[in-house]
This record gives C-alpha cells, structure tokens and sequence, in this order.
C-alpha cells in the first residue's frame, strides 16, 4: 500500500491512494498511469478570465486592464459536484477537512490563488475517490465568472472497483483458527477496492493473531493488482503466524527500574500455562500505569525456556512516586473543610506507600498516618493500616477519638471499574465523648473503648463510576461491635444501599437511591454517640443541616438513633455545554426502634448546578427542608466533587 502525503500552503493530508504504484503492479493487458513522454500537455483549466497579454501597455484610463483582473481580489464561493452517493460519509468529510478552497473560503482571492487552489482540490479529491475504489475518476475545474466568482470541481467517478479474489498468503499455518482469523480480515471478493476497510482489516487480523494465541505473528501489506479492462482486483496479504504458545515465565530485561517479575505477575491477569493472549498483555500494561509508579512500560514476548512457551519481558522506566494533594469544602451544618496530604506511593517497594493526612475544619480537625500496600497479592486487593487522632465537634456530640485499624479490600477505580467490591477490616478505638442526658439535658463525659470487625459487599451494575448514566448499585455494610464503656456489651451495625440510574431521553437521567440502616443488640443510650446513625446532609436528605434530622435532645441538637430510612430522586439534565441542572427531592428520618421505619420522613428539595469536568462531575447543590423541624435553616448548600449518588 502506498501513502501518499500531499502538502500546499494551506493544508497537508495523508490518505492511503491504493493506486497502481507500489504493491499495485500492472499486469499484461491492464492499463497503467505511467505517462507518455510524446504526449502533449492538458489544457490549463479555464478560471473564467482571460490571461493577461504582458506585451500590452497599461491603460491609464477607461475600463480595467485583464492584468486588472487577474491580480483583482475577490470573494468566492465554491462547490463540487459528482460525488452525491459516491464513496463514504468520511470523503466529503476528509475533502472538506483539507480543501485548499474551503481553508479560504470567506477571504479575498486573485484569479492565480483560485488556480492554485482548484488545482490542489481536484488532486484531493481525486485521491481520495481512487481510495474509495474509483480508479476511473477525473476531476475537472471551471470558475463561474459573477460578482462573486463561484469556484465548480466536477468529479466523473467512473465505475467502482471490487476485488475479484483475496488471499491469505500462509493462513493455513494456523491450523483449526485460520477460519477465524480469515473472519477477522473481513475482506472478501466482491467488496470494493476500498483503502479504509483494507487498513481496518489488517489491523483486525494483527489484533486477532495476537489474542488467539500468536505472540510472534506477522502481517505483511497488501498488494493489490488493478485490472482496468475488467474493473476489477485482486488483493494478496501475507501472514505468518510463527506457532501457537502459552504463558511462560515473567522476566526483568535490562534496565528495569520499578517492580520486579514477582509483583508483575501478581498484577497480570493471566498464568503461566495459560494460552497467550495478547490482549492479557495490553491489560497489563495499562494496570502498570494505573498505579501512577510507571512512565512507560515495554513488555515484550520473548522464546520461553520450555517448548511452546513464550515468556514476557518487562522493562518499566520511573515515575515521580510522591503526591502533595489538597482539598477545599463546605457544607451547611458542616462548615468549611481543608484536607492536605502527602504521600510516597513506594517508600516500601512494592507499591507500599506512606500517607500523611490532616484535616482542618470549623467542625473537625484529624490527623493520620496511613500505610497503604496497592495490588496486594493480586491485582486491585489493598492492604491498609491507619493510625490516626481526630477531633469532631457536631451539634449531637464533641469526640476525641483515637484509632488503630487495617482493612484487605477489592477496590473499583475510574480505570478498571469492578462489578463486584469487598473488604473486611478491625478497628480499635478509644473515644471520649460528650453529649447531653436525655431526660435533663445535663451535659456528660463518657469515655468508650471498641473493636469492630466492619464488612462489605458492593454490587456495581452501572456503566459509569463518577457519572452513571444507566444500571443499579447495591452493597450492604455489617460491623460488629464490642463496647467497653463500664461494661462490655455488643452490637451490630448494619447498612443496606441501592440506586438505579436511566437515561429517559438524550441529555436526561433519572436517578433514585434508597438506604436503610440498623443498630441491634444494644439500646441507644449505650452506643457511643460517634457511633449512631444521622441524617441531614449533602450525601443524605439535602436540604437540611449535617445530621440533623431525626429526635432531639431538650436542647434542640441531634441525638442520633438505632435505625435510619433515607430516599432520593434527581433527574440529571445536561443544559448546555459541560453544565447541567439537577432538581432534586430528598426524603429520610432517624428513629429509636432497631427496625427502619417508612413514616414522619423529613422532605427536602432543590437544584443543583453540574459542571463535567474530565475528572468528573463539580456538584453545587442548593436545597430546603420542606417540613422543617425547629431550629433548621431555610437554605442548605453543598460543594463537592462527583455526584450525591
């Protein structure tokens, strides 16, 4: 195949011209584009004036002079006739995305610069009719003379070329899979002689050796024989595919400077033994990416030490490994938020990073150190450790709380989003607490001391994880709990989360989520306040304050509960450009009882503002409560990144 790269003043573009040059070859009896040295040259085209006569004096007065004419600038107007229902949608869209004549259009132009321009319009389009398969085509220039010269390129098309025969030149050597890959290429006799599906069929059958097993695989070019008599051609493509493998070992090549072949194959998705794939590797690459240590990646299939086998050579160039991240929010009944952190994502190779956090608020103040081990024993499981001291002071309670906890998750990320996520964890806590006694509204001090092995199961069905736009989520949270506080006593913790998403029409999505949530084992009174559940809230019942909902104590605060029912409904409508609105109705309570109820709910409804960004959607949700209690504010605002669900 021969690319043919044309360049102007203006504009350049490659097209592939399946031409009879190169792998096209002329035959006995086939006509070929090699020119006649004796015969005479065409005729210029004619630009609708006459050329000037240099011999002639000027005149000095009277009408203007041809020369006039031809250096006189005007506007001009153009268009191309012979090409409807001709070729593909992409020809008018290339002929238009490099035409000399359509990069001017609407600026002022001699005679000689409308030449020139018609000129290289007619070569355009004249290659890119012969990629389509029409060989025969010839493009003639006029210009229609006028106030406003209109510029004519006239294309006769001619007959569309389809090929007579295509051969897969050493196919068979694959055995039971040369069928599938033969399907793969998709050309056949009796398409037309079309370069884009010619280029979009090799790099099918590239793609296709690969995963089906060939690591060491070769697809040559095309070579097409034209014959004009017939309008037809043939097309040949050479394939080797150098033998079936299977998985070997992972090796280090020169020059490796990140991970070793171990924690590489514990991020690969496949084994050794297993049939190769070079899909397998392209996952792998992009895993190694993803975990932000890697700049560039080589992984490149080599002769295995065992028969049959191929092994995969790595070699992975740095990246920075450390992150200075910031974050700013505010919330009402939250108040503003900072959150600073940096972090060394490999100070314990492999992947073993150190964070430290803090956060300052008008309401919280936290700081902690974090031990984060990314693709732990396999590929998205992470093992964290936290060490951390905060201070959260909220209408319901003031808690000083120390903590020690670890987690082993499955985690999702924007990348390689999961279907299904999980974790199990242990948390020691030692928290000092004040609230209010209920029947005085005295203030008290208790300190509690806890362990709790929380869980979770998260199904994700949706198609997007900042932006969903279709599917459902649900995930369920169990931890059980030991309090010491006094005397030992046990509880269980228990959360149930779903939502749904569907597009209704372009442009709007409907949103809903439900959640409800138990404490059982224990009376309220003696689980620690910190511990409860809430309501209210930028990611609860919007439109009210941060947990505010729900029974009071004689001074009017929150004073948590056993159980919660929360539900939500938005539709997501994108208004203009990036933005959208989104109105929104929020409904929820907290109540005593272990067991959620569905009555005496607090309404709260709004409209939010979405900016999309490329990281995801900045959300801004302005909201009221609806059935306010005493003492809740008439407006709610919240600020965040993502959407509320």
């Amino acid at each position: 195949m021969l690319l043919r790269v044309l360049w102007s003043g203006r504009w350049a573009v490659a097209a592939c011209s399946l031409c009879l040059a190169g792998h096209v070859r002329a035959q006995q009896g086939v006509q070929t584009d090699a020119p006649d040295p004796n015969s005479p040259l065409a005729p210029l085209p004619d630009i609708g004036v006459a050329w000037p006569d240099l011999s002639a004096e000027p005149a000095t007065t009277g009408p203007a002079t041809a020369a006039t004419d031809v250096v006189a600038e005007r506007r001009y107007g153009w268009r191309v006739d012979g090409i409807d229902g001709v070729g593909s949608p992409l020809l008018k869209q290339r002929f238009d995305e490099f035409s000399t004549l359509n990069a001017g259009d609407g600026d002022p132009a001699n005679a000689a610069q409308l030449d020139r321009r018609a000129r290289e319009d007619a070569e355009l389009l004249a290659t890119l009719l012969r990629a389509e398969g029409y060989y025969d085509v010839a493009v003639t220039t006029r210009v229609e003379a006028g106030a406003k010269p209109l510029v004519v390129l006239e294309a006769t098309p001619g007959g569309l070329y389809r090929f007579a025969g295509v051969t897969l030149d050493g196919v068979a050597a694959a055995g039971d899979k040369s069928a599938s890959l033969t399907d793969a290429f998709g050309v056949k006799a009796g398409d037309p002689v079309n370069a884009d599906t010619i280029v979009a069929g090799q790099a099918r059958l590239a793609t296709a050796v690969g995963a089906e097993g060939f690591p060491f695989a070769r697809v040559g070019d095309p070579a097409i024989v034209v014959d004009r008599a017939a309008r037809t051609a043939t097309l040949d493509l050479s394939v080797a595919p150098g033998g079936e493998r299977r998985f070997g070992d992972i090796v280090a090549l020169p020059g490796n400077r990140v991970f070793g072949p171990d924690h590489v194959a514990e991020i690969a998705r496949f084994d050794r033994g297993d049939p190769f794939d070079q899909r397998r590797l392209d996952d792998l690459r992009r895993a190694l990416i993803q975990t932000g240590l890697v700049s560039a990646v080589a992984l490149t299939p080599v002769e295995g030490k065992e028969p049959g086998t191929v092994d995969i050579g790595v070699k992975l160039d740095r990246a920075p490994p450390r992150t200075v991240a910031g974050e700013l929010g505010y919330g009402t009944g939250e108040g503003a938020r900072a959150e600073l952190s940096w972090t060394h994502r490999n100070l314990f190779p492999p992947e073993g990073g150190l964070t430290l956090r803090s956060v300052l608020g008008t309401q919280e103040q936290l700081g902690s150190v974090v031990y984060r081990r990314n693709n732990f024993e396999a590929r998205d499981r992470v093992l964290t450790f936290q060490v951390a001291a905060a201070h959260q002071s909220r209408n319901a309670y003031d808690a000083k709380t120390f903590s020690l906890s670890g987690t082993l998750e499955r985690q999702t990320n924007i990348f390689f989003q999961k279907t299904w996520t999980w974790s199990i964890g242990a948390e020691l806590i030692a928290s000092d607490e004040r609230d209010v006694i209920l029947a005085t509204g005295d203030p008290r001090r208790r300190t509690f001391f806890i362990g709790a092995l929380p869980t979770s199961l998260i199904y994700d069905g949706s198609d997007d994880l900042l932006n969903p736009t279709t599917g459902f989520r649900i995930g369920g949270r169990i931890s059980p709990e030991a309090s010491l506080q006094g005397s030992v006593f046990g509880y269980a913790r228990t959360q149930l989360d779903a939502s749904v998403y569907r597009t209704v029409m372009p442009g709007v999505v409907l949103a809903g989520r439900t959640r409800l949530g138990t404490i059982a084992g224990s009376p309220r009174d003696a689980v620690a306040p910190s511990r409860r559940f809430y309501a209210g809230g930028g990611a609860s019942v919007r439109g009210y304050g941060f947990q505010s909902i729900g029974p009071r104590d004689p001074n009017n605060d929150p004073i948590g509960g056993r159980s919660l029912t929360e539900f939500s409904i938005e539709a997501r409508v994108k208004a203009f450009g990036n933005f959208g609105v989104v109105p929104f109705l929020d409904a929820g309570n907290i109540y005593t009882a272990a067991l959620p109820r569905f009555t005496d709910f607090r309404y709260g409804a709004g409209l939010g503002v979405r900016y999309y960004s490329n990281f995801g959607p900045i959300r801004i949700d302005v909201g009221t409560p609806l059935n306010p209690q005493r003492g809740d504010s008439k407006i709610a605002v919240y600020v965040s990144l993502g959407q509320a669900f």
